[in-house]
């Protein structure tokens, strides 16, 4: 190679950034060592803009275009480098490129749990997540403030740094909503524009960045939250509490029917009985206590039955009895009571005993 091959390979007469990826923000021309020719050819493609920066110092800015590198055309860095009346020779300085195209599908949530105070809930915990598509729209505030001396800047990079202000503004805007928890879902649309407007204000001037949409996927409560609007709405659904109590307390009497024998069954009618018996008690389809009336005393004497191993109770005195004349009590069943205080056999308590049929003792003698 010749002297004057190896200076013209020294020279760049062609600057471009063919960009095959689409995560990047921001990359620079890899000059090295080697000047730029005067009369350079510099090409900038559309979702492109092109900033030289001298010695440190921010100057020309591109828009997309083909462009030949003459003092007309580079104002800014011929009054860096001191060219008054224009340049002949190669000179020095670096390229960067920046992506001006929209960056799709970016992921932002909250990391912990946003509290706010709610209507219908009072203090609740709430998550959210959605996504987001990112832009630059000015190189100069973006080199400044996130590229530096990067070669190369990724949207990986800062994207933890974005997901932070949002998930930020999105408690932000929680707190300043008024707008009951159970209603957020209605409003995804509103909020989300709420949203995207409060981010752009904290990275548009200070990153040179646009956040042209932004949505809110989903928001939700925990989960022992969920829970209870479950068992809420499954309140609303089933409506008569008390007819659907006695639909299934028929449901389980028969069921108990359909197998007589094993320990399971018994004890199950036994429970169903009781149950049926203190419904016939109160009478079915009782109309409830109006507001403010004095209930009832509670039963003098509580009652506990031993059956299969296992306690059921409590029952009252008219329960137990009703019980003693289905035969599902039997003498021999084991009862407890505060008032007794050990299980005992219901023939052994002086108070029930009298409630079992007496068998009369074997008449005297005829004399």
């Amino acid at each position: 190679m010749g002297l004057f091959d190896k200076l013209r390979a020294e020279l760049i007469d062609i600057i471009e950034w063919v960009d095959d990826s689409r995560h990047t923000l921001a990359w620079r021309f890899p000059r090295y060592n080697n000047q730029i020719k005067n009369g350079a050819q510099l090409i900038v493609r559309p979702g492109q803009m092109a900033v030289f920066v001298h010695r440190g110092e921010l100057a020309d800015v591109f828009e997309p275009g083909h462009y030949e590198l003459k003092t007309d055309n580079l104002p800014i860095l011929s009054t860096l480098s001191g060219w008054k009346y224009g340049f002949d020779s190669p000179f020095k300085a670096e390229v960067y490129f920046v992506s001006t195209r929209q960056i799709t599908d970016l992921k932002w949530g909250t990391p912990n749990p946003v509290m706010m105070r709610d209507a219908d809930f009072g203090p609740i915990r709430l998550r959210a997540f959605g996504n987001f598509t990112l832009k630059a729209v000015d190189p100069k505030a973006l080199l400044k403030e996130l590229v530096g001396t990067d070669s190369n800047v990724e949207v990986e990079e800062i994207n933890e740094l974005l997901r932070a202000i949002v998930a930020s503004a999105f408690a932000d805007l929680v707190a300043s909503s008024q707008i009951s928890a159970l209603d957020l879902a209605a409003s995804y649309r509103e909020l989300s524009e709420k949203l995207r407007q409060m981010v752009v204000e904290r990275v548009d001037d200070e990153y040179g960045l646009d956040i042209p949409q932004l949505h809110i996927v989903n928001v939700s409560f925990p989960e022992e939250v969920e829970k209870a609007l479950d068992t809420r709405t499954s309140m609303g659904v089933v409506g008569d509490l008390n007819a659907y109590q006695q639909f299934q307390m028929g449901k389980a009497m028969t069921a108990a029917a359909e197998n007589p024998g094993g320990g399971a069954g018994e004890g199950m009618g036994l429970g169903m009985g009781f149950a049926m018996a203190n419904r016939m008690a109160g009478g079915f389809g009782a109309a409830p206590a109006a507001p403010g009336m004095v209930p009832p005393p509670p039963p003098a004497t509580v009652w506990h039955i031993a059956v299969n191993g296992q306690t059921q109770g409590p029952f009252n005195d008219a329960q137990l009895s009703q019980g003693i004349q289905s035969g599902q009590v039997t003498p021999a069943t084991l009862v407890w009571s505060p008032v007794i205080g050990n299980w005992t056999p219901a023939g052994q308590v002086p108070n029930l005993s009298g409630l079992f049929g007496a068998t009369p003792p074997p008449p005297p003698p005829v004399p």
